[in-house]
């Protein structure tokens, strides 16, 4: 009976990662496109404070009354680096560094660096990385740069810095999420990102028009109610959970599926049209997921028979070599 529970505990798990990966992969993949129509009448800073301020303020809602006890001083500290890497850091160095002129393309290729970071951390600090979790990492990469080469590569050396940082500070803090002392799941991701949401909201006080939000358009706060709830309620969560449930590299899988994602949404709902690249670096994608998903499964059976009959088969004396 045990082993029967074990398996049905398994099989659950496995169905749960699932579904947040599906989660991740899709919604974050349409976030690029609702964050393009938000900032069409949004001022950046304002628009990442106040998305986060209400999602870390319905989280914590959520939180009370599932019971969960206020964080304590040090889940506050550790929750607060958490949100200031991962919320406050890590999204507005993207926005200043397109502000400072670094391309489409090369935002969207620095990106896909985060889960390398995030298996080095993890590697780092004892965590076993499979080598086929490497390669996958390495064709994901390699699949994210074939589809942004239509973008623009142009970038001035302070932005090039500010978006090198971005997925630096991102991975920082996954690691530190998966390592650190935080509250129940609910309750630390209502303080990371109410934490988050408020340094936002000091810097954005000083440098943006706090009263340009009564122009935003109603388009704009569709797209903005849609992050909220989609893109940080639903997809961070899902995220977060997978932080303390998989494995690093399968965690940060999402940072070049989202791209293939997104292009798929430009072309059904914004008319871009695919090229060449997009054929090319689909195949990679695909290869990389496979690496990460079932690599060591794959490598294991190898391992266990096909490579034994090989070294048979072609050892000195044996029939086939004889032929």
């Amino acid at each position: 009976m045990p082993a029967i529970f074990n398996a049905q505990a398994r099989v659950q798990r496995t169905w749960a990662v699932a579904v947040a990966l599906l989660l991740v992969y899709v919604v974050w993949g349409t976030t690029y496109f609702a964050i393009g129509i938000a900032l069409q009448t949004m001022p950046p800073l304002l628009m990442n404070a106040i998305r986060f301020l209400c999602a870390g303020g319905v989280m914590l809602l959520i939180a009370l009354m599932q019971g969960h006890a206020l964080p304590t001083a040090q889940q506050w500290r550790n929750s607060a680096l958490v949100g200031g890497l991962m919320v406050f850091l890590a999204m507005n160095l993207i926005g200043f560094a397109q502000k400072l002129g670094i391309g489409s393309g090369l935002m969207a290729t620095v990106v896909t660096t985060m889960p390398m970071w995030l298996a080095l951390w993890s590697r780092w600090g004892g965590e076993r990385v499979p080598s086929t979790s490497w390669i996958g990492l390495a064709l994901g990469v390699a699949g994210a740069l074939l589809l942004a080469l239509e973008g623009d590569f142009s970038a001035t050396w302070l932005g090039a810095l500010l978006a090198f940082g971005a997925p630096l500070c991102w991975s920082v803090g996954s690691y530190a999420s998966r390592k650190l002392s935080l509250p129940a799941p609910a309750m630390a991701a209502a303080a990371q990102w109410l934490v988050g949401g408020a340094l936002c909201f000091v810097v954005a006080a000083w440098v943006e028009p706090v009263g340009a939000l009564a122009h935003v358009t109603a388009k704009s706060w569709a797209a903005w109610v849609y992050l909220v709830v989609f893109g940080t309620l639903i997809a961070l969560n899902a995220y977060l959970w997978l932080l303390q449930n998989a494995s690093a590299a399968l965690a940060g899988s999402y940072s070049f599926v989202n791209p293939a994602v997104a292009l798929l949404v430009g072309v059904a709902l914004g008319g871009e049209l695919l090229t060449g690249w997009v054929f090319a670096a689909l195949p990679l994608i695909a290869g990389a997921l496979v690496c990460i998903l079932y690599g060591p499964l794959v490598l294991g059976l190898w391992q266990r028979n096909v490579a034994p009959r090989l070294r048979a088969a072609w050892a000195p004396g044996s029939r086939q070599r004889q032929m």
